[in-house]
């Protein structure tokens, strides 16, 4: 095949992160196509070649997979990509990432590594306390839409009125603040000619209060009394309620809210949100994982592997060094069981957050620094007996690791957002002599291809009970729905 030309393809399986694979019967010619469910048939157009493998845009599934035993939760799915997996029950989305990553990591794990399972998300559904949405339409000059980008799509935006992973509150302010400016006519912006008014809606949810923080987007080129909106939203028979409503001025080129002025319509810009038995005052602007139940679970996972080493030294309370900290969460988490806690976080906005929500918390052995890890590390007066990595998506540059081994130390945890990155970086940690001693899987985002990956590792391995060991196929689904699935689209 060449490019443009158009085929159809069985997907045997999904390699992370969502590359669906096939093999071409009749040519024996392989290939990539995203955005595809193990077993599905496919019609895809190849955009191109690369080392021997042809990559195809989807065009649409013409048989389902024997995987889908459910209908559609959502009015778009197969049409945002957000949620590509949610005709799969549950449970065969985490047996289908569990083996994703398997095959992912197998270069860097060893015979000895033992895998603790994977951990779902307490909530399946409406799990998502922050939407980010665009206005804009779903046809060139029609109907004003508000929600998520079509698929593969730069300008067409699809309305999120059934998006599963929001809560209901969020839904039906979404859908008032649409009627509202569909009402009085109010025009979206336009990325092409910069010219209009609606941008963004960012909604964001407090799990512990159900207190809501709104901030509406748009250009300077109209002015807008918005306090009728205001009275319509306050007046929603919602199970939560407003902490908060802005309209934040945002005239900048990027695809991304970033406001150049924000003003208050009413309340407050800011809640307070509740983790393993800490507080955390959450703003309009600040860092905060999208799934608060399903972080107390990372965030313990976290915990239970730093106490299970440092319980095997018998040493003191160690200096704790949490890098690239964002707003601190764990580093707090982990304030009890440390004499003192470092975080370096590049953003100085989460920075700030973090050392605001350790005065919150009455935590005195955290100290926050600003800037890039490589060249902060130096400015910390204690070395670290132990390391907690948890870098963005790119992973964690090599020549920062090098910094860190040069330490000394002898265990650390890796989180991981995306594993590809931390499989990178992990080829470099066992040239030096670093094993993955065990590992878990912790799915923050249901429905998504995305998945938590926490890793103790270690320099050497430690003798280990017989009745701890796991196969590296154990499967520990807590909360998950029970049904069949078939190895055969692994």
């Amino acid at each position: 095949m060449k490019r443009k030309d158009v085929g159809t393809a069985f997907i045997t399986r999904v390699d992370y992160p969502n590359k669906g694979r096939f093999t071409i019967e009749e040519t024996g010619e392989q290939g990539i196509v995203k955005n595809t469910i193990p077993g599905q048939t496919v019609r895809f157009r190849v955009y191109k070649k690369h080392g021997g493998l042809i990559y195809g845009n989807r065009l649409e599934v013409t048989e389902p997979s024997p995987l889908e035993t459910r209908a559609p939760l959502c009015d778009n799915f197969g049409l945002c990509g957000g949620c590509l997996y949610q005709t799969m029950p549950y449970a065969s989305q985490l047996e289908m990432k569990v083996e994703q990553m398997q095959r992912l990591l197998s270069d860097v794990l060893s015979e000895d590594t033992l895998f603790d399972g994977i951990k779902a998300s307490p909530h399946e559904l409406e799990y998502r306390n922050k939407l980010d949405l665009s206005f804009g339409d779903a046809v060139a000059g029609g109907p004003l839409t508000l929600g998520m980008h079509k698929m593969a799509t730069r300008y067409t935006v699809l309305d999120a009125d059934s998006c599963v992973l929001a809560h209901p509150d969020l839904r039906a302010i979404l859908k008032e603040v649409r009627a509202f400016c569909a009402e009085e006519k109010l025009p979206h912006y336009n990325k092409l000619s910069h010219i209009g008014f609606l941008r963004y809606l960012m909604l964001r949810r407090s799990e512990t209060s159900g207190e809501i923080l709104m901030v509406l987007a748009a250009s300077s080129q109209m002015e807008v009394d918005f306090s009728p909106l205001v009275d319509r939203l306050l007046a929603l028979p919602l199970a939560g309620s407003f902490a908060g409503i802005f309209h934040a001025v945002d005239d900048r080129y990027a695809d991304a809210l970033i406001a150049d002025e924000v003003r208050c319509l009413y309340g407050r810009d800011y809640f307070y949100e509740s983790l393993l038995g800490l507080r955390f005052k959450v703003t309009l602007f600040s860092f905060f994982q999208t799934n608060t139940k399903g972080a107390e679970v990372l965030y313990d996972t976290v915990r239970s592997y730093v106490r299970q080493s440092r319980a095997e030294t018998a040493g003191e309370k160690p200096v704790l060094y949490d890098l690239y900290c964002g707003t601190g969460t764990i580093a707090q988490i982990m304030a009890e069981e440390s004499s003192r806690v470092y975080g370096i976080e590049l953003v100085e906005e989460a920075v700030e957050a973090a050392r605001r929500n350790a005065e919150l918390n009455g935590l005195t052995n955290c100290t926050f620094l600003s800037g890039d890890v490589f060249e902060t590390l130096p400015q910390i007066p204690e070395k670290p007996d132990y390391v907690i990595l948890d870098p963005p998506r790119e992973g964690v540059h090599e020549k920062a690791l090098r910094k860190i081994l040069d330490y000394g130390i002898s265990d650390m945890v890796y989180i991981s957002c995306k594993a590809s990155s931390f499989a990178e970086n992990m080829r470099y940690l066992k040239k030096q002599g670093w094993k993955i001693r065990r590992y878990t899987l912790v799915d923050m985002f249901p429905e998504t291809q995305h998945i938590e990956t926490v890793c103790l590792l270690s320099q050497q391995f430690y003798s280990t009970n017989s009745d701890l060991r796991h196969s590296n196929f154990f499967l520990s689904i807590k909360g998950s729905e029970s049904g069949p699935y078939s190895k055969r689209f692994l």
